[in-house]
C-alpha cells in the first residue's frame, strides 16, 4: 500500500529535459509552460536530463554551450529555483547509481519493448549503445529517487511511466514499500504539438524542413514566416474537425498561447481565410515569447548567476535523492556506509 500523505501536503512532480539542442515550440507548449503553471499548487522538481543524451555521440564543447542554454531558457521560461528544486542530472551522482540497480530489477523483454530504442536505433545504426537500451532504467530511477506522484508526460510517453510503475512495483513486491508508484499528468491542451509542414507528426528538432518547426529562441520574423507558409487543407473553414490535422495543430497552438476555446476561434474567424488565422497563430506565438526572449538573453549573460542556481539545485535534489538511495541500498543488502 500506498504510504498516506498527511492533509496538507502537496503532491510531489519531477520532470526532466534534454539539452539536446534546440527547445521547440512544440517541448515549450507540451511540456515546459505546463512546469511553470504547476509551481504553486505542487512540490515540483525539474532537471536537466544531461545523462540521457550521450546515449548519442555529442561534441563537448557544443553540449556544455547547450546545457548552459537550456538551463537559461528554462529559467527565462519561468522555472523558479526558489520555489522548484532545478538541477542538472549528471551533478547528482545519486541518479546513475540507482538506475544502475534498477537495471538489475528490469526484464530484457520490457527494454525491448520500448519503442524509443527501436526508433532510435533506427535514427543511429552505427551507435546502438548498452545505454541506448537501458535509458528506461535511469529514466525510471530519476522518478523514483524523488518518490514522485506526477510525471508530465506527452502522449507518447506513457510507455515509460507503465515501465516505471512496473520496475517499482516488482523492487517493492521483493523488499517491501519502498518506492512511490508515480502516474502520468497528461495536460488537457498541447500535449502534443504536431509539425507544420506534416501535421500527422509531432513537431521535432531533428525535422530536415526547417519550416517544420519553431524553436522558442527563433527570431520573430522567421516565427512569422514558418506560419504563414503552415501546411492546411483546401476547405479555408478555421474549425476543429476530424481529418483537418493542419487547422487543428494551429487551433491548439493558439488556444496554448491565447487561452481562447476552439468555439471562440471559430467565432474570431468565421468568415476569414487560413491566411488571416496563420498571420494571427504566428503573431500570438511571438507576443508570447517575447518576454521569454528578453530573459533569456539577459541570464545567459550572467554565467555566474546560472552557475549558483544549479548548484543550489543540486545540493536540494541531492538531499532527497540520498534518502532514497541510502534507504533502496539498505534493503537490497549493501553493506552501508556510515557518514
Amino acid at each position: 500500500m500506498e504510504p498516506e500523505k498527511t492533509q496538507n501536503a502537496k503532491k510531489v512532480i519531477f520532470s526532466a529535459i534534454q539539452p539536446s539542442g534546440t527547445i521547440t515550440l512544440g517541448n515549450y507548449l507540451g511540456a515546459l509552460k505546463n512546469w511553470i503553471g504547476l509551481q504553486d499548487e505542487y512540490d515540483c522538481i525539474y532537471a536537466l536530463a544531461d545523462l540521457h543524451t550521450i546515449t548519442v555521440r555529442q561534441e563537448p564543447a557544443k553540449f556544455r554551450r547547450n546545457a548552459l542554454e537550456a538551463y537559461a531558457l528554462l529559467l527565462a521560461c519561468g522555472i523558479d529555483p526558489q520555489k522548484s528544486p532545478f538541477f542538472v542530472q549528471s551533478q547528482v551522482s545519486e541518479h546513475a547509481q540507482l538506475a544502475w540497480i534498477l537495471n538489475c530489477y528490469t526484464q530484457f523483454g520490457e527494454l525491448q519493448r520500448m519503442t524509443q530504442f527501436k526508433d532510435k536505433s533506427q535514427k543511429h545504426p552505427d551507435n546502438i549503445n548498452a545505454g541506448l537500451f537501458t535509458y528506461p532504467s535511469l529514466m525510471a530511477a530519476d522518478i523514483l529517487l524523488y518518490q514522485a506522484d506526477l510525471v508530465p508526460v506527452g502522449v507518447d510517453q506513457k510507455q515509460h511511466i507503465e515501465l516505471t510503475r512496473n520496475i517499482a512495483e516488482r523492487f517493492n513486491g521483493l523488499y517491501g514499500q519502498t518506492f512511490k508508484l508515480p502516474d502520468g499528468y497528461i495536460p488537457k491542451t498541447g500535449a502534443k504539438i504536431m509539425s507544420l509542414q506534416d501535421p500527422t507528426h509531432k513537431m521535432s528538432k531533428s525535422d530536415e524542413n526547417v519550416n517544420a518547426s519553431i524553436a522558442v529562441l527563433d527570431r520573430p520574423e522567421d516565427i512569422m514566416r514558418k506560419f504563414k507558409r503552415a501546411v492546411t487543407d483546401s476547405e479555408a473553414c478555421v474549425r476543429r474537425a476530424p481529418g483537418k490535422d493542419g487547422v487543428n495543430n494551429l487551433m491548439g497552438i493558439y488556444t496554448c498561447v491565447t487561452g481562447r476555446t476552439d468555439e471562440q476561434i471559430e467565432a474570431e474567424f468565421a468568415g476569414k481565410g487560413y491566411g488571416d488565422f496563420k498571420a494571427a497563430v504566428g503573431e500570438a506565438v511571438v507576443e508570447h515569447l517575447r518576454p521569454i526572449h528578453e530573459k533569456f538573453d539577459e541570464y545567459i549573460k550572467n554565467k555566474d548567476y546560472l552557475e549558483a542556481c544549479y548548484a543550489q539545485g543540486a545540493q536540494k535534489a541531492e538531499a532527497i535523492a540520498r534518502k532514497t538511495l541510502r534507504k533502496v541500498m539498505k534493503k537490497v543488502g549493501f553493506l552501508q556506509q556510515k557518514f
